[in-house]
């Protein structure tokens, strides 16, 4: 199911996140306050981009916060990040909230935020990753413009419940294993709602394949 996404930064780490997560089919909203950055961002974006302070309430309502699914807040300031996640829980009951910190704090945030993103590890997949929550994982270690992605077949999919050799993946696509990476599937595997596959995609048919498996 699309998520709507909010994230308040549009730096390097923020920008490549929301085309991560763009890219797995989710409503995603940038908010970017350097004006200049926000010339960058258009150049290469089609979806929406608000300019302005993050930690303002009234720039997140027109972020659309009300009505998000998550919030990460990606900046480099560790302080503005916590602020824009809680005062994002105050605007939007139920809101997922992912924090990037400036350090390791063996999880001293973890009662503020829902996930954290250090700065060791702050390359976009692991970001889009903590950001959607399950049901479609980048594997962050890899490189290159093939995406790993572990993928949760939801019940009602098209491919929910065929066999690898009955669905009609786009050239492009590798369904590898279950989660567990303990086989290698064969065209006879059945595709169990519920069941996440590991499964290598070019970056051009990304969304086809979450369509077949997602719905």
């Amino acid at each position: 199911m699309t998520q709507d996404i909010i994230i308040a930064g549009g730096g390097r780490v923020g920008f490549q996140t929301a085309e991560l997560l763009a890219a797995r089919d989710e409503n995603v909203t940038i908010i970017e306050a350097d004006e200049n950055r926000i010339a960058e961002i258009a150049d290469a974006w089609i979806a929406t981009v608000i300019q302005g302070d993050a930690s303002d309430p009234d720039i997140l309502e027109e972020a659309g916060v009300g009505g998000a699914d998550t919030i990460a807040a990606l900046t480099e300031l560790t302080g503005l990040n916590l602020a824009v996640c809680l005062l994002a829980t105050q605007l939007a009951d139920g809101i997922r909230t992912v924090a990037r910190v400036d350090r390791e704090t063996d999880g001293a945030y973890d009662r503020f935020v829902d996930a954290v993103v250090y700065p060791g590890e702050a390359g976009a997949r692991v970001a889009a990753n903590k950001t959607a929550g399950r049901g479609v994982q980048t594997l962050a270690a890899v490189t290159g413009n093939i995406e790993i992605l572990e993928i949760s077949v939801a019940e009602g999919a098209p491919a929910a419940g065929k066999t690898l050799a009955d669905v009609s993946f786009p050239a492009g696509t590798l369904v590898i294993s279950g989660a567990d990476g303990s086989r290698i599937l064969k065209p006879e595997t059945t595709l169990t709602p519920g069941s996440q596959y590991v499964v290598a995609v070019e970056p051009g048919v990304v969304d086809e394949v979450l369509q077949l498996m997602r719905g």
